[in-house]
């Protein structure tokens, strides 16, 4: 019994075994044959898609030779709105001569601030002048800034064929004397006020206290005539400036001044007159020479327009600080200083079709490595930080003699020192502890501080602002008032981060009419549009959390120029510097590409609205992703997700994207039936109506320029 159970036992083991081997065989082969089909299946996958590749390729080389054969007649078409430019500049040039003329035949008395002997005999004879009545100096201080204003803005506005460089450094010298000139006016005018102080006695305290104020300064001024330590402190209830002194001061023979200059003429010049990015364009000949040597290589033309060549290992603050002649000539017309050869520049001219001097705007933004680099904390980095509301010269003075009556008579002892500080600390115990001096300042209503800003003292001997010597600073935001405690008696500013609304949440530019447009420009902290019409703008508000500000600048048409020194001494600054991108995290674009959109732009903005996109920033360094949208009508209804369409465009080739805002990727394919144009103008025209087209056509040269200047000054296409 037993074998015969062990036979049948191993007989069902074999038939497992042989099982096993067919569904084995059988496995493999289905895996050979799943195999096999993915293997087909891949081929086709593969045969389809270089298929499909071959298709678009062709596609695009039929795209690429009809914009090619299309090229030159499309760049002479550009060339004649162009020519708007041209006029534009021809205008302003004009426009300044006539100027000119006009101030030579009114004879109205004021100095032309160009002309050396007519500047230089005002500033004598005003020097040579005793009258020292403070409305009188304060008058006549108004006449002085307007003429400091004028040669700031021909340092900044004139071509360079306008300006020579003599003439440059003459115009800042003047500067600098007219500003020097002005600040001793007010040292005599506050000397002889202080030699009356019998007018201004306060009754209840048997001191005298006074404000005089007009748009430009405020006096503040305190002396100390009962020399009672329990008046040692002060609140000026005019401006709500104070102070409280050390008893030694209380009993001593001296003077307070609070002297509030709503401008700053302490800060280095360059400092003072920052230009913004400009280009001047080439005429129609040069410019179609240039078009037709980049048909054949424009990728390596690009490469060539990308290369950034080093700057300068100059520092930007000039060493002798105020009194430095550094020409201004770089500054006004470039954004940064260029260390190369004249072979280099002459190369880079032509690769961008600018000329040498004014085609490093948007091209040298890389910082020099070599700079000396701020070490000391304590010395403010003023291409970060700028001084905004002004400047407050606090100083502690020695009262001068005081005027007796006599009967009829009114005598006073005369000395030659004039107005003189009184030292504190005392030099003899300079090294001995010393109480400070608390100040409290109450901050302008016409100045937006977004963060606490930064107390800084001029330091002169070494020509910056530094932020030692300040303590216990407290900063009041509802009362907007700063206390703070200082160990001598200094001249103050509060400074202010230059870049907070930087980069921009996101930014339109509308037609609203012929001739007309809006730009809105959403910041970090505000919201600021900007009306454009015919040769001025104007800022049509200001909104911080849903409210209106600065009020006292809104609703005045005032040129570009004008414009972007009001809201910079607003502390709202939307213009970014040469230096920006180092404090700001942008997506830089190659010049090519963002300078001629911005020309082409300005060129159809009267049919077309433009606005941000996200995929800006996807699209790299070469190309500019912006929102467009035909707008021949002027309505002012907001335009929904489908009235927009994405166009890209990298300086020589312009075209629609398939892509929304929405989509979930960036991608360049075309919109499907559109082509790609040399220029974004004849890229829009394919779309646009008649209409759009004819007000393109007629719009005017200096609309247009004017829009060019803010979107250069504004560079919306890399700091959003």
């Amino acid at each position: 019994m037993g074998p015969k159970k062990k036979k049948k036992s191993g007989g069902k083991k074999k038939v497992n075994k042989a099982e096993q081997l067919r569904l084995q065989k059988e496995e493999e082969e289905r895996r050979l044959k799943e195999e096999e089909e993915a293997r087909l299946q891949a081929q086709q996958e593969e045969a389809a898609r270089l298929e499909k590749e071959r298709i678009e390729q062709e596609q695009m080389e039929k795209l690429a030779a009809k914009d090619q054969e299309r090229r030159e007649s499309e760049l002479a078409e550009l060339h004649s709105l162009e020519k708007k430019f041209l006029s534009a500049q021809q205008w302003k040039t004009d426009y300044r001569a006539h100027a000119k003329w006009e101030h030579y035949l009114s004879c109205d008395g004021s100095p032309d601030p160009t002309v050396l002997q007519e500047i230089n005999t005002f500033m004598s004879l005003w020097r040579e002048d005793q009258n020292e009545d403070i409305q009188l100096v304060m008058e006549k201080g108004e006449q002085v800034l307007n003429l400091i204003e004028k040669l700031q803005f021909i340092l900044l506005d004139a071509p360079p064929n306008e300006i020579t460089e003599k003439e440059t450094v003459q115009y800042q010298e003047s500067i600098l004397e007219l500003q020097n000139l002005l600040h001793q006016k007010y040292n005599g005018a506050t000397e002889h006020l202080l030699k009356t102080t019998n007018m201004y006695e306060d009754s209840d305290t048997g001191n005298m206290q006074a404000v005089i104020k007009d748009k430009n300064v405020t006096f503040c001024i305190w002396a100390n005539l009962k020399k009672k330590a329990r008046f040692k402190n002060h609140m000026f209830c005019d401006t709500r400036h104070g102070f409280d002194l050390p008893k030694s001061l209380a009993a001593s023979s001296v003077a307070v001044r609070i002297l509030h200059t709503h401008y700053d003429h302490v800060s280095p010049l360059w400092l003072q007159c920052q230009s913004v990015p400009k280009l001047e364009v080439l005429d129609s000949k040069e410019l179609t020479q240039y078009s037709k040597d980049n048909v054949e290589e424009p990728e390596e033309e690009e490469k060539k327009a990308r290369e950034e060549p080093s700057m300068h290992a100059e520092e930007e603050t000039c060493s002798d600080g105020r009194k430095s002649a550094v020409s201004f000539q770089e500054k006004s017309n470039s954004i940064a200083d260029i260390n190369e050869t004249e072979e280099e520049t002459e190369k880079k001219s032509e690769i961008l079709d600018l000329p040498s001097q004014v085609q490093d705007p948007l091209m040298q933004e890389e910082t020099n490595e070599k700079e000396e680099a701020i070490t000391d904390e304590n010395i403010v980095d003023l291409q970060q930080f700028v001084p905004v509301g002004g400047v407050y010269h606090i100083d502690v003075l020695q009262l001068p003699p005081q005027v007796k009556q006599i009967k009829d008579w009114s005598m006073v002892e005369i000395l030659d020192v004039g107005l003189e500080a009184y030292p504190y600390p005392p030099e003899e115990t300079e090294d001995a502890p010393h109480p400070p001096i608390q100040i409290t300042l109450r901050l302008s209503d016409n100045v937006m501080y977004f963060e606490d800003p930064v107390i800084a003292r001029w330091d002169p001997a070494g020509q910056q602002w530094r932020t030692d010597g300040i303590s216990n600073i407290t900063y009041e935001t509802q009362e907007k008032s700063i206390t703070f405690e200082m160990g001598a008696f200094y001249t103050i500013a509060l400074l202010q981060d230059a870049h907070l609304n930087m980069p921009y949440q996101a930014w339109e530019l509308r037609p609203t009419g012929m001739d007309e447009a809006l730009l809105t420009v959403t910041a970090v902290f505000a919201t600021i549009q900007i009306q454009i019409k015919g040769n001025q703008c104007m800022l049509s508000s200001v909104v911080v959390e849903e409210k209106d500000v600065l009020s006292h600048v809104t609703g005045k048409w005032i040129s570009p120029f004008n414009l972007r020194a009001v809201l910079k001494k607003a502390g709202v600054n939307i213009f970014p510097a040469e230096y920006s991108h180092k404090y700001v995290a942008v997506s830089k674009k190659a010049p090519l590409a963002e300078v001629r959109a911005y020309q082409q732009m300005a060129l159809v903005v009267s049919a077309f609205a433009f606005a941000s996109s996200k995929w800006n920033l996807e699209a790299g360094q070469e190309q500019v992703v912006f929102k467009v949208s035909e707008h021949v009508k002027t309505d002012s209804v907001r335009r929904s997700h489908k009235d927009w369409s994405l166009y890209m465009f990298n300086g020589q080739k312009a075209q629609k994207l398939k892509i929304t805002e929405t989509s979930e990727a960036f991608s360049e394919e075309l919109e499907e039936n559109s082509e790609f144009h040399s220029t974004l103008y004849h890229m829009l025209k394919d779309s646009a109506s008649k209409e759009a087209i004819d007000k393109v056509e007629t719009a005017s040269f200096l609309f247009i320029d004017v829009v060019y200047q803010l979107l250069l000054a504004t560079r919306v296409l890399t700091y959003s």
